[in-house]
C-alpha cells in the first residue's frame, strides 16, 4: 500500500522539478527583453523617485507598525513563508521567518485585511500590486542568497519593527548592503541574487510588497501572459489554497481571543 501511495508522489515531485527546470529556462530567455521594455533602470536597487505612490508609505509608516503590532499579538498562528509556498523550503526553517498575507496574487485577503484595514487601503493606492506581506524575521536568522522569478516584478521593503543594532539586520542586493531603518523604503530588483541577516537578538518586521515593472507596451503584454501562465502551476496553486487556510486559522485565533475577553469582564462568569 504505501508503495502506491509514494509513486504518485514520486511522479508529481519530478513534474514539479521538470517545470521549474523549464520555468528557469524561459525566464532567462525573456529577462533581456523584459530589461529593455523597462521604462525605470535595470539595477539591483531602484531609486525611489521613479514612483511617486511610495510616499503614501513614508507618511503614513507609524500607522503602518502600529497595524503590524496588532497582527503580531497573534505571532503563533502567522505561518512561516514555507507553511504557504512550499517551494521556499530552503529559505525558511521552522518558525523562522513568517509571513501575513495581506494582498496575494493580486487580490486582497479581506479576512486578514480586516486587521490591517489602512494598510490594505495605502496598499491599493500600488499600481499593478502583486503580493503584500508582513514579513517577521526571527533573532539571529539568515536567509540564504536566491533570486526571484521573473525581472517583470519589483519588490519594496518598508521598516516597520528593527532590531536597535539595525546594522546587523541587513539584505544585500547583487554587491548592495542595505541596513533597514524605521520608516525607510526602497525597491529592488529580486532577480538579482540577495540574502538577508538578521544578527542581533530581536525580531525584525517589515512590509514587502511585490508590483508590475513599469514597461513599455509589449513588455506589459508579455508580463501578463507570463504571470497568467504561472497562476497555472503548482507553484502560484498551492500558495493560494495556503493563503486560505491560513487566514481562516488566524480568524479562528481572533475569535477566541474575543471570546476570552468578553468572558474575563463578564461580571457573572
Amino acid at each position: 500500500m504505501a508503495s502506491t501511495v509514494e509513486k504518485p508522489k514520486k511522479l508529481t515531485n519530478r513534474r514539479r522539478a521538470f517545470v521549474k527546470k523549464t520555468g528557469k529556462k524561459l525566464v532567462r530567455k525573456i529577462a533581456s527583453f523584459q530589461s529593455k521594455q523597462s521604462v525605470v533602470p535595470d539595477t539591483p536597487k531602484i531609486e525611489n523617485s521613479y514612483f511617486p505612490f511610495l510616499k503614501d508609505f513614508t507618511d503614513n509608516w507609524e500607522t503602518i507598525q502600529a497595524e503590524a503590532k496588532e497582527v503580531l499579538k497573534f505571532r503563533e498562528v502567522i505561518p512561516g513563508f514555507q507553511d504557504i509556498s512550499p517551494d521556499q523550503y530552503r529559505l525558511a526553517t521552522e518558525n523562522n521567518w513568517k509571513t501575513f498575507v495581506i494582498f496575494g496574487f493580486g487580490q486582497r485577503l479581506e479576512k486578514n485585511a480586516t486587521l490591517t484595514p489602512k494598510t490594505a487601503d495605502i496598499l491599493e493606492g500600488v499600481p499593478n500590486l502583486q503580493t503584500a506581506m508582513f514579513s517577521i524575521l526571527a533573532p539571529g536568522y539568515h536567509i540564504p542568497a536566491h533570486k526571484g522569478v521573473t525581472k517583470g516584478i519589483l519588490r519594496s521593503h518598508i521598516g516597520l519593527l528593527i532590531p536597535k543594532d539595525r546594522e546587523k539586520c541587513r539584505i544585500r542586493v547583487d554587491e548592495t548592503i542595505t541596513a533597514w531603518k524605521e520608516g525607510e523604503i526602497f525597491v529592488f530588483d529580486d532577480t538579482y541574487e540577495h540574502e538577508v541577516w538578521n544578527d542581533t537578538d530581536e525580531e525584525r518586521v517589515i512590509l514587502l510588497f511585490d508590483f508590475d515593472r513599469p514597461m513599455k507596451f509589449w513588455g506589459r503584454v508579455l508580463n501578463k501572459s507570463f504571470l497568467q501562465i504561472m497562476k497555472l502551476t503548482a507553484f502560484y496553486q498551492d500558495p493560494k489554497k495556503n493563503l486560505q487556510t491560513a487566514e481562516d486559522r488566524l480568524e479562528a485565533a481572533i475569535r477566541q481571543a474575543d471570546a476570552n475577553m468578553e468572558a474575563m469582564s463578564d461580571p457573572a462568569g
